[in-house]
């Protein structure tokens, strides 16, 4: 991957070359939606990435707590847009915990809707324990 001349870059242009966004304008939206904090602090779109940065990004897929270890404009591979960055261990767990939270409660909920039979037996449960 390139570097830029000055070792930094847009943050709509890094997060799409870092593959955390599949088109620069998810990234421009996720921005100006307040998904994105650099240092801590509410990003804008045209702040300047520099090695070094911590970020915090909201995705469909997740939390992210990230610390910049390269600077790029150009979108690669996902093998190289993964060195890009560095997750945090602490994000990590954060993330893999509400994974795992989402899983036990896919395998918890139901199948299929309650017939009459199986919702008249829930209203007798709830009148017991009210």
């Amino acid at each position: 991957m390139a570097k830029d001349d000055n070792d930094s870059v847009r943050l709509d242009k890094w997060l799409w070359a870092a593959r955390f966004f599949k088109t620069r304008s998810m990234a421009h939206e996720a921005i100006e939606g307040g998904k994105v904090y650099v240092d801590n602090i509410r990003a804008k779109p045209s702040r300047a990435v520099s090695v070094g940065d911590t970020m915090i990004i909201n995705t469909p897929r997740g939390r992210f707590q990230i610390v910049v270890e390269q600077v790029s404009s150009q979108r690669g591979s996902g093998a190289i847009a993964s060195k890009m960055y560095r997750e945090t261990d602490e994000g990590k767990k954060q993330r893999e915990e509400v994974a795992e939270m989402h899983r036990l409660a896919r395998n918890a909920a139901p199948e299929e809707r309650p017939n009459s039979q199986d919702r008249r037996l829930l209203r007798r449960i709830k009148e017991q324990l009210d």
